[in-house]
Formats: structure tokens, sequence, C-alpha cells
């Protein structure tokens, strides 16, 4: 028809620059949600200041240094924690400032495009997070945790150091009376080595199913 293929010939070129003005609109409809999310965060400057001094202490401290002074110092300040509590509490707290700063480089690892995809599909910060930039990281994060993990199972020898009954302080005590350490010491190494394989074991299971994924 006449005139018609001017008109379709028109629609051909209004039609992309009509959906880039619709991605451009929600792109900064996204752009200012995510403005005002970090402006929130920014806001808690507080508590970001506040991660950073947790994590610069704990990481420049020794992991004995710390178990000594929440069992025997912090009983100068009126606080008292029994020993497998205090244990507890240092240890969970030393293996927290590692895991965070090993889970915060993994994400910042995973290309910014990955974020900015799933925005153009529609998905909220959070979304994108769960779905996209998680999993990515867990990939990379996994084996650097579950180091982390296999260290922790062998510094909870130090625990013997604050009176908790483990296993090092058990062969200490039998040593002291038989008069045999070398044998004990070695049989604690090899049971540490046992757990430590098997912990092995199951990340090599584990960083193989997240290869498949």
């Amino acid at each position: 028809m006449p005139g018609r293929e001017p008109y379709l010939q028109k629609l051909r070129y209004q039609e992309p620059r009509w959906r880039l003005r619709q991605l451009g609109k929600m792109l900064e409809q996204k752009g200012k949600k995510q403005l005002t999310v970090r402006v929130q965060v920014v806001d808690v400057k507080g508590l970001k200041q506040l991660a950073r001094l947790y994590v610069w202490v704990i990481r420049g401290t020794p992991l004995l240094v710390q178990l000594y002074v929440i069992f025997y110092g912090l009983p100068g300040l009126g606080i008292t924690l029994d020993a497998f509590p205090s244990a507890v509490v240092v240890f969970s707290v030393n293996t927290g400032a590692y895991a965070s700063e090993t889970t915060r480089a993994a994400i910042e690892a995973v290309p910014a495009g990955q974020l900015e995809a799933g925005y153009c599909v529609g998905l909220s910060y959070t979304q994108t997070m769960m779905r996209i930039i998680l999993p990515q990281a867990l990939r990379i994060a996994f084996p650097p945790l579950s180091n982390s993990l296999i260290g922790l199972v062998k510094d909870t020898s130090l625990a013997a150091n604050i009176t908790v009954m483990e296993m090092f302080m058990s062969a200490q005590r039998i040593a002291a009376r038989t008069y045999e350490p070398f044998a004990l010491y070695c049989e604690v190494g090899i049971i540490y080595l046992i757990f430590c394989t098997a912990l092995t074991r199951l990340q090599s299971v584990w960083e193989q199913k997240l290869r498949l994924e």
C-alpha cells in the first residue's frame, strides 16, 4: 500500500529507540533505588567502621592472646565466663573475622556487570544478590572457607591453655602420669590428621558439586 512502507520504515527505526528509552528509564529508576539503599547504608557509618575495627583487631592479634583476654582478662572487669563458653566465643569471633573478609573478597570478585544484568531483567537488589551474585561468590569462597574450618579444628587444641578439657589436655594429663609423651602426642596428631583428612575429602566432594551446578 502507498505510504505504508515509509510508516513501517519509521516504525522500524523508532522501535529500537523506544526500547532503549524504556531501558534507560528502568536503569534510572534502579539507579535511584540503589543510590537510596547505598545512602541508607552510608548513613550507618558507625556500623561499617565498627566492622572494620573488629576485623582489624581480630586479624592483628594471636588467637592465644584472645583466649587469655576473654578467660583471664574479663574477670578483672567483672565479667566471668567458664572455660568452654570462653573458647566458643573466641573461636567464633576469630573465625567470623576471617570468613567475613573471604566472603567480601568473593563477592567483589564477581564482575559488576552481573549486578547490572540482574537490574536489566527486573530483579531487585536482594533478588540479584541471592540468585546471581551469591551463587557465583560461593564457588569462589568455598575453598578458603573450608580451609578456615580445617584450621579451626586444629586450633581447638589451644583451648587447653584456658583449662578446657579437650583431647590435647587429656593427653597432657596422661603423659604426666605415664611419662610417655612422645607416643601420646603422636596419637593426638594422628587423630587430628584423620579429622582434617575427612574434612578435606568432604571439601573436594562439595567443590565438585559446585562446579557441576
